[in-house]
């Protein structure tokens, strides 16, 4: 996650205020103790991408504790239907660091009740966003991405969604948004850049459970 740094400098009695550009919060502690060592920096508060803020005493605590919270999260989502047998498969693979380590998540299902690609798709992204609620995934940027122009154009506003099971899917991922407290940044990308993801979704319409869940290379 990225922070920025406010503090007051004070020289001779003239204060100004001062944000830093974002920075890697693991940098935050560093460079808040280097402008302390000046003796003329009061006021030292930290803020997140989301716009909370903290002391300088309650960001040491809450350093440790995102420690061991994921974080800088990537999700890959698709969702595909088949006519013949009127059934959805989903799949989404989440990326993110716990601890300094790097993880992934793939996982996929298969389900009925679904009219559509488009609501495929949808499903595929409440999917992966209940996958992020196990994981225990709050108060953090995600990036989030896929194929379906539909879906990251009406959750990001930028197209109307006039179809009423789209809307119902928006309002109940809006919602797991809300709940965990995220910032998400939709990232559309064509076919061939979510392969991982239509995959995922492939094999779950053809019958072919996946879950893994395992620490891999930076």
């Amino acid at each position: 996650m990225q922070m920025t740094i406010r503090f007051m400098y004070d020289f001779k009695g003239v204060k100004a205020t001062f944000t830093s550009e974002p920075i890697d919060r693991h940098l935050v502690q560093k460079t808040a103790d280097d402008l302390l060592k000046t003796g003329r920096v009061k006021e030292v508060e930290i803020m997140d991408e989301l716009g909370q803020e903290w002391t300088l005493k309650e960001f040491k605590k809450l350093n440790e504790k995102l420690d061991e919270e994921p974080e800088n999260i990537t999700v890959l989502f698709d969702g595909g239907f088949d006519v013949e047998s009127a059934s959805t498969g989903v799949g989404t693979a989440i990326y993110y660091t716990k601890g300094g380590r790097r993880y992934r998540l793939r996982e996929n299902a298969r389900l009925e009740g679904l009219d559509s690609n488009n609501e495929a798709e949808y499903a595929a992204l409440y999917f992966a966003m209940q996958k992020l609620e196990e994981l225990g995934v709050n108060s953090q940027p995600v990036t989030i991405t896929g194929d379906s122009l539909t879906v990251l154009n009406q959750l990001g506003g930028d197209w109307p969604c006039f179809e009423e099971s789209h809307a119902r899917f928006l309002a109940r991922i809006e919602e797991k948004i809300a709940s965990m407290r995220l910032k998400p940044l939709y990232k559309p990308v064509d076919r061939r850049h979510n392969k991982e993801a239509d995959q995922l979704a492939r094999q779950a319409l053809e019958g072919t459970p996946i879950s893994s869940h395992a620490e891999i290379g930076s």
